[in-house]
């Protein structure tokens, strides 16, 4: 049974979430624990992967799925029709680096009809609404992690959380990935110990709860210069790309508890 000071404190359920997902040992435990997590939104299907370069074959398109539980069909026919290439989820993952509604795609598909005809027939195996996260990897790969159901309900504050276990998990799945390759140096840099200063650290807890720079200010009684000068020194030392990503990566190293 959940423990409910858990099911009632958003970070400690994120901490929980977070460890679920580590957990994961494969590929299919890893799209599990991530649907397990997101079902609390009504959310049934998630897929995972980096963007392949323009043009890239049918295999290569495949290749960059990371974690997928897409209905096999739509799989097919996004895939063997080439749809990546007009999904307008796609083009507004390399524009915009904000998680987004599905709902928001509509006016790109006003203009587009092979666009619309992606959302409309994904409707048809069940993904009718959605939220995709955009995100860029370690290596510097732009990524997305979308998640879709027949009917979910995403208050603003689920963006945010939505967007760190998103981040997490790809993180996680490349993780899984380097493993199967034998990458034991790669490993041994990502257990490096991170040595944050107190204030580096105060500012990433606040972040983690989804505070602003504003507020977090406000709660350190500094200047927001101040705050982004904290942030930045705590991403450089994590390794991290973004402010998402360092909190995921706080919480994967047991540094936010």
């Amino acid at each position: 049974m959940e423990d409910p000071r858990v099911r009632n404190n958003p970070l400690d359920r994120t901490l929980a979430d977070v460890a679920a997902i580590d957990r994961a040992r494969t590929e299919a435990e890893l799209r599990d624990a991530l649907i397990g997590v997101a079902r609390r939104w009504g959310f049934e299907r998630v897929l995972a992967g980096t963007l392949p370069a323009p043009g890239a074959s049918r295999t290569e398109q495949i290749e960059n799925v990371l974690v997928s539980d897409w209905p096999e069909g739509w799989v097919r026919r996004y895939f063997g029709r080439g749809y990546l290439f007009t999904d307008p989820a796609i083009r507004r993952v390399r524009e915009q680096s904000r998680p987004f509604l599905w709902s928001e795609l509509t006016p790109l598909c006003v203009q587009d009809w092979a666009a619309q005809r992606v959302m409309d027939e994904a409707g048809d195996f069940g993904l009718r609404h959605g939220l995709t996260v955009p995100l860029t990897t370690l290596d510097g790969r732009l990524a997305g992690v979308s998640f879709a159901g027949a009917q979910v309900e995403v208050a603003p504050e689920t963006r945010g959380t939505l967007a760190l276990l998103a981040t997490y998990s790809v993180a996680h799945s490349q993780k899984l990935r380097n493993a199967q390759a034998s990458a034991p140096v790669l490993d041994a840099e990502v257990e490096e110990v991170v040595r944050l200063s107190p204030r580096e650290l105060e500012a990433l807890q606040w972040a983690a709860e989804g505070r602003t720079e504003d507020e977090i200010g406000d709660l350190m009684t500094i200047s927001t210069h101040g705050v982004e000068k904290h942030m930045r020194a705590a991403r450089r030392k994590l390794g991290a790309r973004n402010r998402t990503h360092a909190v995921a990566e706080a919480i994967r190293r047991g540094i936010i508890r």
